[in-house]
């Protein structure tokens, strides 16, 4: 008997400092270096070649247009015309680089996120609403988009615009580089509390964002609908919802204007520097002691406003980008869950599965202080036949959870073939254990593609077969569209039964050496659960099967059956032996509306 560790179910993986949100965002970049590089290089030149436009000018404003040197007037105009002409085309080079490295990272990041929700276990999902889902990979990561897209181009492109500005004004004349930036730290110091501001609005943005859309995904579903009309909600579902809409716009605009005075007070001073400059050297000038040339002057300003618009862009980038580590905060806490059934590292590889199934001294519990399953021990033998019954919450479909491994046992071993499944990769156990639960669900998609899901490659005569077998062929062959109709939003295009019969239908495909059927004759009446109980046992010849089931008259010819209580075999045996003990089981079988007692 072997004792795990249980698996815990684990919270959010939270970042012990916010400065450790910028490398790791910079990671994401990481694959794409070469890419970047040449960005960078276009970046760089078409900077260092719009810098040249300044000397140029002051050279045509001192020099040729005084001395009426034409030849040289033409060349500097000539030169000016280039200047224009080369930054232009690095700039569309870089922008489209930019973008296109951009996107494969919202790729990445997209199905990366994906990828590991795939991992979880269904317990992640029994707790968190589905619309929180949806929100994170389309609302958050699509959010995203400009600091990914574009950000990271702009920051470069205007701290090395800014850093050659610099470099040029200062050649002209550092004394009136000195007073362009004496404001500069006051600047920074704003735009940082900005960006602060609009971090928590956008934090709070995105979680009211995320409520929202699962309030439409629950009360537009199908279910939804009925519930709402039905119950006479219509009305105050759309107020509900109107408040929340109220809510997310008001959160809008507080994300739009945060900071926008202090914003537009940066750029009144950056504005007002130039005639500053025009009147320090105007003065000097009219005492005697001329600080600069004219076109010295005019080529400092015209830089200084080279200087100022890249770096206005830079302060409103920084903003930028402490509001999206809120966004990227989000989908980091979802990529930072653990699963709580992980994949084995080595796993064992079933190159022909037999079907034996045993549970030795299976414990489980959902929360410490509440367990499904105490110390169960059954085995199935290869092409055997077990039916699992019981009260309601005795634990039978937890039972049924652990053979395919949705959750992991706390205690004991779960095996098949003697291999213990937690030894056993995902792929190897989907194709070992096939499973019909009570709650089917159908795609948005044709009859024909929700059955290959279980079997992309299925020509339409397996189709046939499967669904012949699962007695569901005439009824689809009786729509205009045959196999192409579609079933409509999770199935409810057909009755509960039709649906349960082609869940059987689907997983008969793929024809599993184990098959688990949860409550999966339910809804079907007693004529056709009879009809489909004769094709189930000629299927199950051969194949190990698990039967979960209320109504007692589908199980009784199970090789063996067990009587769970509390999470406990309480009963174990056939169904004649057990009905002739008079135990639970007995109690059970007198109190069933479709199975008499054995005389």
């Amino acid at each position: 008997m072997t004792f795990r560790k249980p698996h815990t179910v684990q919270k959010p993986a939270q970042e012990t400092s916010r400065g450790t949100d910028i490398p790791r965002i910079l990671r994401l970049f990481t694959p794409y270096r070469g890419p970047l590089l040449v960005i960078t290089l276009f970046v760089v030149l078409s900077s260092l070649v719009s810098v040249a436009s300044a000397f140029l000018l002051r050279e045509i404003l001192d020099t040729a247009l005084p001395q009426g040197r034409v030849g040289l007037l033409s060349l500097l105009a000539l030169g000016m015309i280039a200047v224009a002409v080369v930054t232009n085309v690095f700039t569309v080079l870089q922008t489209y680089l930019s973008t296109r490295v951009g996107q494969r990272i919202m790729h990445d990041l997209r199905t990366s996120v994906y990828a590991h929700m795939q991992r979880m276990s269904l317990a992640f999902f029994t707790r968190t609403r589905t619309g929180e889902v949806q929100s994170r990979i389309a609302n958050d990561i699509g959010g995203m988009q400009s600091t990914v897209t574009s950000t990271a181009n702009q920051l470069v492109s205007n701290l090395t615009t800014v850093t050659a500005t610099l470099v040029a004004m200062i050649a002209l004349d550092w004394r009136l580089t000195l007073v362009s930036l004496v404001m500069l730290p006051l600047f920074v110091l704003i735009s940082k509390q900005v960006g602060g501001q609009r971090k928590k609005i956008t934090t709070e943005r995105q979680k009211h964002l995320a409520r929202m859309s699962s309030t439409v995904e629950e009360s537009l579903s199908v279910s939804g609908i009925l519930l709402g009309r039905t119950m006479g909600r219509s009305t105050s579902l759309t107020e509900a919802f109107a408040a929340q809409s109220e809510k997310l716009a008001d959160l809008e605009i507080r994300a739009d204007t945060s900071g926008r005075w202090r914003i537009s007070n940066i750029q009144l001073v950056m504005s007002t520097i130039p005639a500053i400059l025009y009147w320090v050297a105007g003065f000097a000038s009219a005492h005697g002691s001329p600080l600069v040339s004219i076109g010295t002057l005019v080529a400092f300003t015209s830089l200084q406003g080279n200087l100022f618009r890249p770096l206005m862009m830079l302060l409103s980038t920084g903003v930028d980008l402490q509001t999206s580590t809120a966004l990227f905060r989000r989908i980091f806490e979802y990529l930072d869950l653990r699963p709580d059934v992980v994949e084995p590292a080595d796993p064992v590889a079933l190159p022909e599965v037999r079907g034996e199934v045993r549970l030795d001294h299976v414990g489980f519990a959902y929360t410490p202080d509440r367990k499904a399953l105490d110390d169960v021990t059954v085995t199935v033998p290869a092409g055997g036949s077990l039916a699992v019954v019981g009260h309601t919450g005795s634990g039978k479909t937890t039972l049924g959870y652990l053979i395919p491994r949705l959750y992991d046992a706390t205690s004991g071993t779960v095996t098949i073939d003697g291999v213990d499944v937690r030894d056993l990769s995902a792929e190897t156990l989907a194709a070992a254990v096939g499973v019909v639960s009570q709650e089917t669900y159908l795609f948005h998609a044709s009859i024909a593609d929700n059955l290959r899901f279980a079997k992309p490659d299925a020509t339409d005569a397996e189709l046939e077969r499967a669904a012949r077998a699962a007695r569901i062929h005439d009824h689809i062959m009786s729509l205009p569209d045959g196999y192409a109709t579609l079933v409509g939003e999770r199935g409810y295009r057909f009755s509960g039964g039709e649906k349960q019969r082609l869940a059987i239908a689907r997983t008969l495909l793929r024809d599993p050496p184990v098959l688990v059927l949860d409550e999966a004759t339910s809804a079907l009446d007693n004529t056709t659960e009879r009809e489909l109980q004769h094709a189930l046992d000629a299927l199950s010849r051969g194949r190990t099967t698990i039967t979960i089931a209320h109504r007692l008259s589908t199980i009784r010819d199970a090789d063996q059956i067990i009587v769970l209580g509390h999470g406990r075999v309480i009963d174990q045996g056939t169904h004649a032996d057990l009905v002739t003990a008079g135990g639970p089981y007995a109690a059970l079988a007198g109190r069933s509306p479709d199975l008499a007692p054995a005389p």
